[in-house]
Parts: structure tokens; sequence; C-alpha cells
């Protein structure tokens, strides 16, 4: 078995590393302080992009480290899922790195359906300019009123009415609805309520703007906005689109968010391993440079067993993941539903772990903003539950590997 990343990606993680380390990590902890000072509470109207974010996004624009996620050589580099996988690592070793290289969720996600599943003119309309990096967009999903952790439980209504679709319901936990660039969200609810569970759904393009659309608040996880992205909740009451709007066609809502979910929990997971890697740094440095009791901290209390558990941890979730990487690229992602519902919940617990044991390193420091860890421990706690929770995924692994043995049975 060849463990070794393509030549190509190699050439890929080999840029990118080098943009990382000349002009982003020197100004990693000013963006952070200066994104905390720049968007105090959930005073979401008016929050802001670092400016440095910007200017990040046109360099890497400009030097080919853009859209990297996109299997596509005219819209995005052509990189597969496995090749891809390596570089949402890097980008996860910062909160803010995925969006200078406009590999953000849940942009993503909304290309891709976009780029797969949408009408010419939606790609025209919308696809193009989130490509660009012009504009951010939002998913809209879970429901503040039914446990969505069955997606199938979803209230919200798109129903058909002349040339235009009405849109009723609530959404919460929508990612980047606070981003000052959101334009629109892509949202899922009942379409066609006699058709059966898995087919009973649609998503539909709402411009934000949209009459009727009201979002309430921004939410916070664990005490943090995360400013400027934001996870808010949206109300929409008699919010009409055109028809033109859906995607691909009611009641194809849940194939399409299979389609949607595979890539993208390659991309969370290879994020969060980048952000458990960043946390293990961290925790070695604190360790080796802090002394109590006239040693090093790094050498009380078993912090070195934990760093090699640390090690061994992560090592296993990134090869877990990215045999499920190349598994979607091989065989597709209807046949790789084991191996991604298991990273989905390997990778969080390992992160959680790991963040966990870097801000006691770090003692009272790791609690503040003086580090991230504060909001990788929100991040990573968060995913938990984010693309579905941890029982979801490991009812689905169970459900599968009993499958095998049903015909013994029999």
């Amino acid at each position: 078995m060849n463990f070794e990343h393509s030549a190509k990606a190699q050439d890929y993680i080999r840029r990118m590393k080098a943009f990382m380390s000349e002009y982003v990590e020197p100004a990693e902890a000013k963006i952070y302080h200066d994104m905390h000072e720049m968007n105090p509470g959930g005073d979401w109207k008016n929050w802001k992009l670092h400016p440095l974010l910007e200017q990040f996004k046109s360099m890497a624009k400009e030097q080919g480290l853009w859209n990297l996620f996109l299997p596509d050589t005219d819209l995005g580099q052509g990189l597969s899922t496995l090749e891809y996988a390596p570089l949402a690592e890097q980008t996860g070793r910062m909160l803010f790195a995925p969006e200078i290289f406009n590999c953000n969720a849940p942009d993503t996600g909304n290309m891709e359906v976009l780029y797969h599943f949408g009408s010419d003119a939606q790609k025209e309309q919308w696809l193009k300019p989130l490509l660009a990096g012009e504009i951010r967009s939002v998913f809209g999903m879970t429901e503040p009123s039914v446990a969505s952790s069955d997606a199938t439980n979803m209230a919200a209504t798109i129903e058909e009415d002349g040339d235009s679709v009405v849109v009723n319901g609530q959404k919460w936990w929508s990612t980047g609805l606070g981003h000052p660039n959101a334009k629109f969200t892509i949202f899922m609810g009942v379409s066609n309520p006699e058709n059966d569970r898995h087919n009973r759904h649609a998503m539909v393009i709402v411009p934000l703007d949209t009459p009727g659309v009201e979002i309430k608040r921004m939410l916070q996880a664990f005490g943090d906005y995360d400013a400027p992205y934001g996870h808010g909740e949206m109300h929409f009451t008699n919010v009409r689109v055109p028809k033109e709007n859906v995607i691909m066609g009611m009641g194809k809502g849940f194939a399409i968010a299979q389609g949607r979910l595979g890539p993208g929990r390659i991309h969370h997971c290879m994020r969060t391993i980048g952000l458990a890697e960043k946390a293990l740094e961290l925790a070695i440095k604190r360790g080796m440079q802090r002394v109590a009791f006239g040693k090093p901290i790094i050498k009380l209390g078993g912090n070195q067993e934990r760093i090699a558990q640390a090690r061994i941890a992560i090592d296993q979730a990134r090869l877990l993941t990215l045999n499920a990487a190349w598994k979607i690229d091989s065989v597709g992602v209807k046949n790789s539903m084991t191996e991604i519902s298991a990273i989905k919940v390997a990778v969080p617990n390992m992160a959680q772990e790991v963040v966990d044991m870097a801000i006691q390193m770090h003692g009272g420091a790791g609690m503040c903003n003086d580090f991230p860890l504060a909001h990788f421990a929100a991040g990573v706690r968060s995913l938990r539950l984010a693309d579905g929770p941890d029982e979801v995924h490991m009812g689905m692994v169970t459900r599968l590997e009993l499958k095998k043995y049903m015909t013994l049975e029999s």
C-alpha cells in the first residue's frame, strides 16, 4: 500500500505551507486579537472581516491556491478528494484560514451543490460569485422546534404557487449567517409531503434580502459568537422566490444532501486534524518553556505520556480519514458510508481530547483569548453535533456492519 501523496498534491502542500509560513502565521496573533476587538458581542450587523484576510485572499488567488476543494480544472484546481485532504488539514490550523483559500464551510458544500446539481442560470448568478470569493452563503437545514438529528423531522415547507415557490419555517445554527458578505441561503424543506420520507424535501436558493426573511440572532457556541462568521437563527414567513431557484427539482433534497455531505465531512475532519496538530504543537512548546517545581511542565504529571497518546491518536485519525477520502474517489459516496460516518465520530472525539490536554498544559492561559485553544475547544465539541451527532453516525456504522451478517442468519 502506497501512503505517499500524489506529486500534484505534494506540490500544493509545499506551496500552501510556504504561503502560510511567510504571510499568514506572522499575522495570526494580530488577526485573532483584532477580530475579537472589531466584532464585539452579538451585534452581527456591524461585524467586519479583517482587512488582512482580504489581502491574503487576493494573494492566494494569484498563486493558484484557490478553490482547492473543487475537482474541476477550469473552476478549481482539479484536485481529487484525497489530494485536497492534506490541504484542508493545513487550513484547519487557524480558524480563519479556510476563507483565505476560498475553502470555508458552508460555502464549499454550497458550491458543490450548485456545481453538481444547479442549473446554468443558478451557476451564473450564484456559483460564479461564490467561486470568485465575492459573496458568501449559508445553508439552512437544522430547525429549533424539532429533533434535527433525524433530518426527516424537518417542518419547514416549500410550496409551489404558480411561477413561484413559497417558503415558510425556522432554521438555526446556520453557519456563516453573520458574515458581512453573506447573500443567500440554500434552504431545505418539505416540498412533497405525499412522497416517502426520503423524497419529500427540496432545496431552494433564497436571497437573504427577500421580503419575509428575518435574521433573528446569532447564537453563542459555548459563549463565543464566532464573529465575523456566526451561527444564526433565521425565520421565513411566506417568502416568495422564483420556481427557478429550486435546485434540481421538488423532492430531490435528500439526494442532493447525500452528495453534499460526503466530501464535506472529509473537509471537516481534515481541518479538525490540522486543529489538533496545532493544539499539540502549542502544548509541547508551552510544556518545554514553562517551569514548575524545578522542572519543565512537560516532565510533570504524566505530560510526556499524554504527548505520545496525542501523537498516536492524531495519526490514527488521519489515516482513517485519508482512507475515507480514497474510497470516495474510488467507489463514490454511497459506497463509503461506513468510512464517512466512522471519521465523523473518531476525529472530533480525538481532537476534543488533544485540545483539552493542551488547555491543561497552558493552565489559565488556555482558557482565554491569548491562545486559540478555547475557540478550538468550542469548535471541536460543536462538531460532535454538527453534520449529525455521534450517535447517528455510530448507528449508520452499526447498520452497515450488521447488514454483512444478514445473509448468514437467513
